[in-house]
């Protein structure tokens, strides 16, 4: 069997629709959604929406918590946070109050056991956080430290970072999604994972999907979005807005 784990979609309905119809093709048995759904993309409700058609176990992200509540000070660089908290502002008035309540029950993680007995624990940051960043370059045992808090699972995975990647040490593996809707790793393309049941192992693929960038573009334009100039620079590049 096949499953996909996807996250970080960020109101990019655009690169979604490409990322599940390649899902579609490849014969996927069943979708987890790792967070980020509707913030400092140009249709958050379009973006929503197809999420929760997918019928599919959806846990909660950063940007989820900052749509329901805003962005606190300390959570990101201070001469952004004016901005991103328009962008917000902006997000939410596309959303409802049904929306809200959606994304404020989310749960934070997602414990997983498939058929052959692997066990998969997924989290959108960290077990712990919302908001802390491990990168894929991190030292091992602080790899350790913050993601591998269940001795039980084989598999983790999870998203926050923009960067796709699998590791693997100490019999664990650990894979991170990338994004769907903000991809950073300077290609523009989304990016998911695919985990394979293979006997009694299984297999960890990251697929990147091309999506039309140059509509998504013309989206922000069209709707005048707060922090236009970054945002189309992010969606052309495949970079992050916050820099390196």
């Amino acid at each position: 069997m096949k499953y996909a784990f996807l996250s970080d979609i960020h109101g990019n309905a655009v690169a979604l629709e490409s990322v599940l119809h390649d899902i579609q093709m490849q014969d996927v048995d069943e979708i987890f959604v790792l967070g980020d759904l509707c913030y400092r993309g140009p249709e958050p409700k379009r973006a929503l929406q197809l999420v929760q058609a997918l019928n599919a176990k959806v846990i909660k992200g950063n940007a989820d918590e900052w749509v329901v509540r805003g962005i606190n000070e300390g959570e990101v660089p201070d001469h952004l946070l004016e901005m991103m908290n328009k962008e917000r502002d902006w997000c939410i008035s596309q959303l409802d109050d049904q929306d809200i309540s959606y994304l404020e029950q989310l749960p934070t993680d997602l414990e997983i056991t498939l058929p052959n007995g692997t066990n998969i624990y997924a989290f959108h940051a960290t077990p712990t956080s919302l908001f802390d960043v491990v990168l894929p370059d991190t030292d091992t045992s602080i790899l350790s430290e913050k993601l591998i808090t269940s001795t039980n699972a084989n598999l983790y995975i999870y998203a926050h970072i923009h960067l796709p990647y699998v590791r693997y040490f100490n019999s664990k593996c650990i894979a991170n999604l990338g994004s769907v809707g903000l991809p950073f790793d300077g290609q523009p393309l989304s990016s998911y994972v695919i985990v394979e049941e293979k006997g009694d192992q299984f297999s960890v693929a990251i697929q990147r999907v091309p999506y039309d960038t140059k509509t998504v573009i013309a989206q922000y334009e069209k709707i005048d979005y707060p922090n236009l100039d970054v945002m189309k620079t992010v969606i052309q590049d495949g970079t992050s807005p916050f820099g390196k």
